[in-house]
């Protein structure tokens, strides 16, 4: 597994549609947060496994959540821990938190909380893929350590063009609603339209 198929099963229809389901927001806007703050996320990771006091206790809990079997999503999604997802955002985004949780929010039309609970969603998933690579690449002999094989797996990606294919095209969650609103908009400017005619 690669950083594009990691972030193609977070994204999938499967993994949006259970996190839409476990904090009662739209999948547009599960799309939307996971698209403006998985980046966010990822290069926390990365921040986490480089750093000299958090280096171990990172590899301790990569190792952890490899353990866990995520070939079934939805059965995966139905048991996760929110409690500990957001200590999992909390250790990955330290003092950028808020400022993730705003900017993804905003961008995805949700509230912070509703920001702040899909994270919270996604974090093991992502520990757990996140685990199950590394812990895959340094078994194949793979150098530098957990630092290194972060390093690879995430330096050299365009997380950006990953994110925008994996959300159609280019086509943003907060682009898509802006464009069904502006055609609900049109189709109600009409209907009143027609209802002067009548």
């Amino acid at each position: 597994m690669d950083i594009s198929a990691l972030l193609g099963t977070i994204m999938s229809s499967d993994s949006i549609k259970n996190m839409s389901q476990l904090t009662n927001v739209s999948s547009e806007g599960v799309q939307g947060v996971l698209g403006s703050a998985l980046p966010s996320l990822l290069n926390g990771a990365l921040a986490q496994s480089e750093g000299s006091d958090t280096a171990e206790g990172f590899a301790g809990a990569l190792t952890q959540h490899a353990a866990v079997d995520t070939s079934d999503i939805n059965a995966f999604l139905g048991n996760v821990d929110m409690e500990d997802g957001a200590k999992i955002v909390g250790h990955l985004l330290g003092s950028d938190s808020s400022a993730v949780f705003s900017e993804a929010a905003k961008k995805a039309g949700v509230s912070e909380k509703d920001s702040s609970n899909i994270l919270s969603a996604a974090a093991p998933l992502l520990m757990s893929l996140l685990g199950k690579e590394t812990g895959a690449q340094s078994q194949s002999g793979a150098s530098g350590g957990i630092a290194g094989i972060m390093g690879a797996l995430l330096k050299n990606a365009d997380m950006g063009s990953l994110l925008s294919g994996l959300l159609g095209g280019g086509m943003t969650a907060s682009d898509a609603k802006e464009e069904k609103d502006e055609k609900k908009e049109k189709k109600g400017l009409l209907g009143s339209l027609l209802d002067l005619i009548k």
